[in-house]
């Protein structure tokens, strides 16, 4: 557990400085906020909209179960004192969200990101999320053009809390989604490669049910039940006989949410176990290059693809780097 309370030190430790920074300029004063967030994603999204006139606090540590994470009274301090509050919604991160109503100023916005870019009749139920439970799956950030609709709800609500920045903003989104089409493109012409009969996804953790359907993938099931537990005998069984008939030559599991199920499941199945998939742990350490949206999908479909018998060449020297640009 080393790894993840580095990880979320050095991305809080990484904002505090920016905003240290900016206290101590040559005129005492700053047009760069602070926007606290939740996961990795939206914290990206954040930053390549803000770009350096926010400084963005992630709460949930890249690498954790962020369905399950209750923060630290140490996340107290950094909500009282943001401008901006950005959470997924969808009921991902509820705990994060009560705090968050708790201490917020009343002047502080608390934006849903999920609840606004899409609507109920949109949502996805699955194993991992049945609908008598009433939480949709919340992983919209993994479809590109999802993503879009993130950066432009955060585009409109940086602009309303610092108006003389949204120019600058504006720009900023304008680069960052044309990146995000271009990744939406060659993310379609790498899945055509897969043998139709492979167009199908078994996962551990169902991170892909508004991804899969825009690019002809079919999510055929989800391992891990919705209370987040290990599935049943009689689950684990009904999952082989579904491997089985679906034949697909892999299952992808997640470095989250490591299981021996996996390995049972694929040898009785005669399946490869891929479990490098990710859905909110970025690449690389908070301020690396890579550390990306954009490089975590990048990487996602590049295994599914070559996992599934298909040729991932459309995204070799795609760039994954951030596109936010210094204010002047």
């Amino acid at each position: 557990m080393l790894r993840l309370d580095v990880r979320w030190v050095l991305a809080v430790c990484g904002a505090l400085l920016l905003l240290a920074a900016a206290a101590c300029s040559d005129d005492g004063e700053s047009d760069e906020f602070l926007v606290v967030t939740t996961v990795a994603p939206l914290r990206n999204i954040v930053e390549e909209v803000g770009g350096d006139r926010v400084a963005v606090i992630a709460l949930v540590p890249e690498g954790t179960n962020s369905h399950t994470f209750d923060p630290p009274p140490s996340a107290v301090g950094h909500i009282e004192r943001a401008r901006l509050i950005v959470i997924n919604g969808l009921n991902l991160e509820l705990p994060t969200l009560e705090l968050a109503e708790a201490n917020a100023s009343d002047d502080t916005p608390i934006v849903l990101l999920g609840d606004l870019a899409v609507s109920p009749d949109e949502y996805v139920f699955d194993f991992s999320f049945p609908e008598e439970g009433g939480n949709p799956n919340p992983h919209l950030w993994t479809a590109p053009h999802l993503a879009v609709e993130y950066a432009e709800i955060v585009l409109a609500e940086l602009s309303k809390v610092d108006p003389h920045g949204a120019d600058y903003f504006a720009a900023n989104a304008e680069r960052f989604i044309e990146r995000l089409w271009e990744l939406d493109e060659a993310i379609a012409a790498a899945t055509q490669t897969i043998p139709t009969a492979h167009r199908k996804l078994i996962t551990y953790h169902d991170s892909f049910p508004y991804f899969a359907p825009r690019y002809g993938l079919e999510v055929i099931g989800a391992i891990q039940p919705s209370d987040f537990s290990e599935p049943s005998p009689r689950e684990v069984a009904d999952l082989i006989a579904q491997v089985q008939t679906a034949g697909v030559p892999a299952i992808f599991g997640s470095e989250v949410f490591p299981s021996e199920v996996l390995d049972t499941i694929a040898d009785e199945a005669g399946a490869v176990q891929v479990s490098t998939l990710s859905d909110d742990d970025l690449p690389g350490e908070p301020g690396d290059a890579e550390n990306t949206l954009v490089a975590m999908m990048v990487e996602n479909v590049r295994t599914m693809v070559t996992a599934l018998g298909g040729d991932a060449s459309a995204l070799n020297g795609f760039d994954v780097g951030s596109t936010w640009q210094p204010s002047q």
